[in-house]
């Protein structure tokens, strides 16, 4: 286990590093068998992958398979999949609990309250994806700080409280645009639903366009308080950070 203290002076040491550099040492540091993107395949995923990729096709790109996803998420999956030659990882929700969860909320029961939706988030993507990064040593996000203000204090490199792992976030730092430039520089598959006005996208019941000037995160469960929303797989200090 890496410990706090080396975090903090690897925070410092990569704080002004690129997302390349960042990656390629963590492939480095902890070898490809033990680190993964968890990717939701948003614009900032696609383009880990895409630097990931360039750096090792053996890189591991894992996605959790919620059954409630648009079916543009499974075209640049499809997509992805042509253009690298590599096999992106779906990971599922147990069926058991999605069944007994459903017959006994409803399949909307998301629209209720806080706790329902928390509820329907952790069944389909917390535990999957607990029981992943159970097996790796670290693990790779597309975090950024200017997303939502449930980000602003997100770090390069970080301890995940949550499921006791070293979380690296290469594009930290960058805003949208950087994000897009690279997406039409390199030519990287992106989900077309952005071209609609999506900013955020998720589950396809609780993500909806956005108006220009709207927070990114505005559009993703836009029936609760800027504050919760989050689906409990990124937390800092018991604070709430954000799921895809």
């Amino acid at each position: 286990m890496m410990s706090l203290e080396k975090i903090k002076a690897l925070q410092v040491e990569f704080e002004d590093k690129s997302p390349e550099e960042i990656l390629e040492w963590a492939l480095g540091e902890f070898g490809v068998s033990n680190i993964a993107l968890a990717s939701s395949l948003s614009i900032e995923d696609q383009v880990i992958a895409d630097m990931l990729f360039k750096s090792d096709k053996n890189a591991q790109v894992f996605t959790l398979d919620t059954g409630r996803l648009p079916q543009s998420t499974y075209d640049v999956i499809e997509l992805s999949r042509r253009k690298y030659g590599i096999s992106i990882e779906m990971l599922f929700p147990d069926s058991d609990s999605v069944q007994n969860m459903v017959k006994e909320n409803g399949p909307n029961l998301f629209f209720e309250n806080v706790e329902k939706r928390k509820l329907c988030c952790s069944i389909r993507k917390v535990e999957p994806l607990k029981k992943k990064l159970s097996s790796l040593k670290a693990w790779i996000t597309g975090l950024r700080r200017d997303q939502s203000v449930t980000r602003t204090d997100v770090k390069v490199i970080e301890w995940d409280e949550t499921f006791n792992i070293v979380k690296i976030n290469p594009l930290a730092d960058w805003e949208e645009v950087d994000v897009w430039d690279y997406i039409r520089a390199n030519r990287v598959p992106y989900n077309k639903l952005y071209d609609c006005g999506y900013a955020s996208l998720g589950c396809a019941p609780c993500s909806r366009p956005i108006r220009k000037g709207d927070d990114v995160r505005s559009g993703r469960w836009w029936w609760e308080s800027a504050q919760k929303k989050e689906c409990g797989l990124h937390l800092k200090d018991g604070k709430l950070l954000r799921k895809d």
